[in-house]
């Protein structure tokens, strides 16, 4: 027989087997464990030892992932460069001039036989078809363009997300020492170590459980948390989050073989078969959906949910739930401010842009037809189909310079550059519009332990036998039977994930590990000399009989394990004041044992515990009670069976208190510098920390939240809760009003506290700018926190994963500053946006309005098509890559914030905008009029059609672009400075831009003859036209000088509440199916929104989701698993209302982009997890777009 390692290859059960044991839950779960001779016979089946794991050797491991996978689900390959290419051709506005070069190439070949034409037409009939050719030729490299930014955008996501999934670790036991790992190592037959705020990676049935908790809800909808055990239900499945205790599994499915796994198996199967079926349907759709977007087509159509009802039916237990309970989404959050103004903004411009557009093409015909047939009576000729065909490529042309489609591309650059960078500052971005929302934030309400302090917890005064010792005591310093129960009570109960282990190199701190304030226990047990490992290895863990794990409610623990002689020992550790409550006994002077009356527990708080906190100490008390079957001595309780330990309130009482001790955990030393940036800044920070009053208060001092001569408030959640709750226990909001502004300290704060805070704040009136708020957390329970806030902050070492999960930034250095460098980006972001808007409204006006009067005047539009596709590229494109890569500046944080009400144009960029659009059509105007006399070249007025191009038209043209590029040097300042040049140097992106556009320009105009319509210019023509470039900065400065207070209010845009954006933005998503129909866009609007739309779609997901979205933390890009499997359960969403048209296949289809994601290190999460929420996490445009809560962010 065939062996492996020294044992059987064949194992005692078989995948399929493993893969129908995982379906069953509950009391049949545990039948069936029994059916197969219990959990120890399962392990001897998979060849791993409960207590020692899997031996660890390659062979064993190898052999496991041939057997029964590996915990990765495949990724769907990224979009390749031409399939990228060819979404960008689908742009509705880019086919129109490419099907018109087409039709004018075709036209310029065409020569009547009847048509006897004068010789010199035969010259320019060379020429004719190069004009067409050089449309094409400007639209491939606009494609070409557009596509190369996708691609490189989906490159830097997918590596971020790469080096995100690296991050997840899980604990196992291999060869009988416990080890981090990778999700994507865990292999079958692995023993895991389960413990709070966990994320489980894959399935498995528990060998031993504390207390431990589930929420399911991610794969049954089921808010209510599950009671796992060995006895009661022992099996855990992947995606699901552990909100408490802990316990150790032995892993049984991974990978595609979990029940995650199935799902997504499923549901890949659907989606290809869906897509099949869309293909069929667009084949036989010709209705203006398919045309207004070709790429992202798929999800328009409604498609049948056979697929679906048949993976429900293939037994995997998942109840669609009520829709009913999607009203849960009530709460949810606007739009991301910029995203929606900008999109209102761009579609009022493409509403402007359209009708110009149009009635420069009706005015060209119109003039030509009564000039040709009424004024000079000729008769029709076939040639002057090429004269229309040139009128409408005018006209179309128009459109694509009016149509700002470089807006939102601006926006993904600028964010998607600052991402990259903001990664260097230790902010992991998540959720891309969360770095602008930082910019605006006004209050940020931080977490003590850990953010503002360095989590390195030591211990540094304890009270032990009435004796105050503010260094380390020694073990002989202790009466002995009481320096054993300390250092028993301490190794015992607390979790064995917690350790210490020695620093990298000699002389380096150790390194500690788990829970920082069980290590810093753990540290003053090896402070006394004893080895804590040693007494854990003779006790270990399933020895225990009871544990009660610490969670937000008890603020202690406790560990119950048998006596040697008989009976049990509790042991318990907490929060002192709390652990105080419950002591009847203290061992006093030289270790006798003492009656705890009230009044010793008064003294010991007044004497010890307060001055310790007032320290910025945090209190631990430790504690015992001891149940015995014989004769009990006075702090012993005497039993005859077991005591009922669900009893809580019973056990944890009359307990004997051995010691206190005072944990230091000092503030970061950059913090307080960090603190007074952000409220020079304009920023509010609150602390909010379960922590004790007196320790907060001290912290606080020091961090400088509490600054002396303050108006402030530091309350307790208590005492926070009386003010704002009525006289029946609700919370009322104008209660909380007045409470917010001056709160400074909330301490002893709960999860639900903290919630209701954020809340109160985020929806307060009372600030004139309405607050957006920041939320640093760590817990499992702070997530609702982090999802409700604006911007959720996560700590990267310390937060377990649900908060990551929950959270929008990841800071992967757990520090305050580098959440002030967040705001500095964030209001970079903003400012880079402003400048690009400026710059691009100028260009936009002057040319649609040269366009359209030329149109009108000259009968010729005196910027030819390739000329507008030049500029359109130099402001849309490079522009936005110039302006967005702008370095933020600490000059950014002396202004106080936005808001969320803040004009997006501002009365001084409006000033510049028409001031210097004025300038420029001045010049324009005066050179095309009068030009040709003052410079004393031929006029271009009124020539042929097929004349070629000449002097005074591309001096026009050079001049404007002259203009366009001085411009956007002062394009660069928004805030009215009059210093342009300043920092020039240092954003070499822009430098190398500026000089690379005016290079092209002088090439273009020297050399681009028929293709370009232009004619050489001579170097004093040359001087002029940068002479009248140069003059835009000189009027720049002139604009600076008009006071900008002066000027009617009535000239900002984009002011008002974000409410009235969003409804602009359905025009810009991906939903025509979600939004009733008549809503749909008319024929109207599709030309520019399909030009939008690419742009938000590339800003925001939609059909690029799995290469933009970004970085989930996690884990595994399967973390997005989570929500294509809340669709299949879920139903609808709230969001798709009413509208039932909207097929769950069709939602699915959405949620694919999730599979796709997938990638190789990944486990299988879910990331759901709010109580009764049952709706479709949305992971489309909304998300990145709007910062939306409510679902789960992808």
């Amino acid at each position: 027989m065939a062996t492996i390692d020294g044992r059987p290859a064949q194992y005692g059960i078989s995948l399929k087997q493993l893969r129908e044991l995982m379906e069953h839950r509950g009391r049949e779960g545990v039948i069936k464990i029994a059916e197969i001779g219990g959990i120890h016979e399962l392990c001897k089946k998979l060849y791993t030892s409960p207590n020692e794991g899997l031996s660890g050797s390659r062979a064993d491991e190898e052999h496991r992932r041939e057997t029964f996978g590996s915990n990765v689900i495949p990724p769907k390959p990224p979009k390749t460069f031409l399939t990228l290419v060819w979404e960008a051709l689908q742009d509705v506005t880019l086919i129109i001039l490419e099907v018109a070069a087409l039709v004018s190439l075709g036209l310029s070949f065409y020569k009547p036989a009847d048509e006897d034409a004068p010789v010199l037409q035969e010259e320019e009939e060379h020429h004719g078809w190069i004009e067409g050719l050089a449309i094409l030729i400007s639209v491939i490299v606009v494609v070409i363009v557009t596509a190369f930014n996708d691609y490189s955008k989906e490159r830097q996501f997918r590596g971020l997300q790469n080096r995100i999934e690296g991050e997840h670790k899980f604990s196992v036991i291999r060869g009988g020492e416990v080890c981090q790992i990778s999700v994507g190592d865990i292999l079958v037959g692995d023993i895991a170590q389960v413990k709070y705020g966990d994320l489980l990676p894959a399935d498995g049935c528990l060998i031993q459980s504390n207390d431990l908790k589930v929420d399911e809800s991610s794969l049954t909808g089921e808010s209510d948390h599950v009671k796992k055990g060995p006895d009661v239900d022992p099996m855990v499945l992947s995606g699901t989050h552990v909100m408490e205790g802990s316990g150790k599994m032995v892993v049984t499915a991974v990978g595609v073989n979990s029940q995650a796994g199935i799902i997504f198996t499923l549901l890949g199967a659907a989606v290809d078969e869906q897509e099949a079926e869309i293909k069929k349907m667009k084949k036989g759709e010709s209705d203006v959906r398919s045309q207004i977007k070709g790429s992202q087509a798929p999800s328009q159509h409604q498609t049948t949910t056979s697929e679906v009802t048949k993976s429900e039916s293939e037994g995997n237990h998942l109840p669609q739930s009520s829709s009913s309970a999607a009203a849960e989404t009530g709460h949810k959050k606007e739009k991301s401010v910029l995203q929606a103004k900008l999109t209102k903004l761009a579609i009022q411009i493409g509403y402007a842009g359209s009708t110009i557009a149009v009635l420069t093409v009706i005015i060209l015909i119109i003039q030509f037809c009564i000039k040709t047939f009424v004024i000079d009576e000729r008769p029709w000729k076939n040639t002057y189909a090429n004269n229309l065909v040139k009128h409408l490529i005018i006209g179309v042309t128009v459109l694509v310079v009016a149509v700002p489609e470089g807006l939102p591309l601006a926006v993904t650059l600028s964010l998607a550059y600052s991402v990259k960078k903001m990664m260097k500052d230790n902010n992991l971005v998540r959720h891309l519009d969360a770095c602008e929302t930082m910019g605006n934030a006004t209050a940020i309400c931080s977490d003590k332990t850990g953010t503002l302090t360095t989590n390195r917890m030591t211990v540094v005064q304890s009270y032990i036998c009435e004796k105050l010792c503010k260094v380390l005591p020694t073990l002989s310093d202790i009466p002995q039977h009481v320096g054993n129960l300390i250092t028993m009570g301490i190794s015992v109960n607390s979790a064995y994930t917690s350790n210490i282990m020695a620093g990298h190199n000699p002389g380096d701190l150790p390194i500690q590990v788990g829970n920082k304030t069980e290590c810093a226990l753990l540290g003053f047990v090896q402070g006394l000399g004893v080895k804590y490992q040693s007494i854990r290895d003779e006790i270990t863990e399933d020895k225990f009989t009871r544990v009660y794990t610490f969670n937000s409610v008890r603020k202690s623990m406790g560990t119950v394990i048998p006596r040697p002689n008989g009976g049990y020992r509790l042991y318990t550790k907490g929060a002192s004041e709390i652990i105080m409550k419950k002591c009847a006994f203290i061992y006093g002077h030289e270790g006798t044992l003492e009656k705890f009356t009230r009044e010793m527990q008064e003294r010991l708080i007044r004497e010890v515990i307060e001055p310790m906190a007032c320290d910025g100490l945090r209190t631990i008390s430790v504690a015992y009670r001891d149940f015995v079957p014989g004769k009990a001595g006075i702090n012993e309780v005497h039993i005859d069976g077991e005591p009922n330990w669900d009893d809580e309130e019973n056990i944890m009482t009359n307990l004997t208190c051995l010691c206190v001790v005072g944990i230091e955990d000092p503030v970061r030393p950059e913090v307080p510098d960090a603190i007074r940036k952000c409220q020079r800044a304009g920023i509010t920070v609150r602390m909010v920390t379960g922590d004790n009053i007196n320790t907060a208060r001290s912290i606080a001092s020091k961090c400088g939240i509490l600054r002396p001569n303050d108006d402030f408030l530091i309350l307790e959640g208590k005492e926070f809760n009386r003010r704002i709750r009525d006289s029946n226990g609700d919370i009322q909001q104008h209660l909380i009003d007045k409470v917010w502004p001056k709160l400074r300290v909330l301490a002893r704060s709960s999860p639900t506290d903290k919630y209701t805070l954020v809340k109160g704040i985020i929806d307060s009136t009372v600030s004139e700018n309405r607050e957006v708020v920041a939320v640093t957390g760590d817990g499992t329970n702070d997530g609702p926190a982090l999802k409700k806030a604006d911007v959720g902050f996560a700590m990267g070492i310390a937060g377990t994963d649900v908060a990551k999960e929950a959270s929008d930034i990841i800071l992967t250095d757990d520090n305050f500053s580098s959440i002030v460098k967040a705001v500095m980006w964030g209001r970079n972001v903003y400012d880079s946006i402003a400048k690009f808007l400026q710059f691009q409204l100028t260009v936009n006006v002057v040319a649609v309005i040269v366009a359209f009067i030329g149109a009108c005047a000259v009968q010729d539009s005196p910027l030819k098509a390739v000329q507008m596709l030049w500029v359109n590229l130099i402001m849309d494109t490079l522009a936005s890559l110039a302006l967005a890569t702008e370095f933020p500046t600490p000059d950014l944080l002396l202004r106080k914030p936005y808001g969320r009400t803040k004009p997006l144009i501002s009365r001084t960029m409006m000033k510049n905008i028409l001031g210097q659009a004025l300038y420029q059509l001045i010049i324009i105007f005066g050179l095309l009029f009068v030009g040709d006399v003052i410079l004393d070249i031929e006029s271009g007025r009124g020539q042929e059609l097929n004349a070629g191009p000449t002097q005074h038209f591309t001096i026009i043209f050079n001049t404007f672009v002259m203009m366009t590029l001085f411009n956007e040097i002062n394009a660069r300042k928004i805030h009215g400075q009059r210093n342009v040049i300043e920092g020039l140097l240092t954003n070499p992106i822009f430098y190398t831009i500026w000089i690379f556009t005016m290079i092209s320009q002088v090439l273009i105009i020297q050399y681009g003859k028929m293709a370009f319509s232009t004619k050489a210019l001579s170097l004093d023509q040359w001087l002029w036209c940068i002479f009248f470039g140069i003059g835009t900065l000189v009027w720049g400065q002139l604009i600076t000088s008009v006071p900008t207070r002066k000027l009617p209010k009535i000239l900002s845009w984009g002011r008002g509440h974000p409410e009235e954006y969003t409804d602009g933005m359905n025009l810009g998503e991906e939903r025509f199916d979600s939004i009733d129909s008549d809503k749909k866009p008319r024929a109207g609007q599709i030309l520019w929104i399909r030009g939008l739309t690419r742009l938000q779609t590339q800003v925001i997901g939609g059909e690029l989701q799995e290469r933009l979205i970004p970085v989930p933390y996690s884990k595994s890009n399967t973390d997005q698993a989570i929500r294509v499997v809340n669709a299949f359960r879920q139903g609808l969403d709230a969001r798709y209302g009413d509208h039932t048209n909207t097929s769950l296949a069709e939602v699915l289809r959405k949620q694919t982009s999730l599979s796709k994601r997938l990638s190789e290190t990944s486990s299988i999460e879910y990331a759901d997890n709010i109580p009764d929420e049952l709706t479709i996490p949305e992971i489309d445009v909304e998300r990145l777009s709007s910062h939306s809560h409510t679902e789960t962010a992808v």
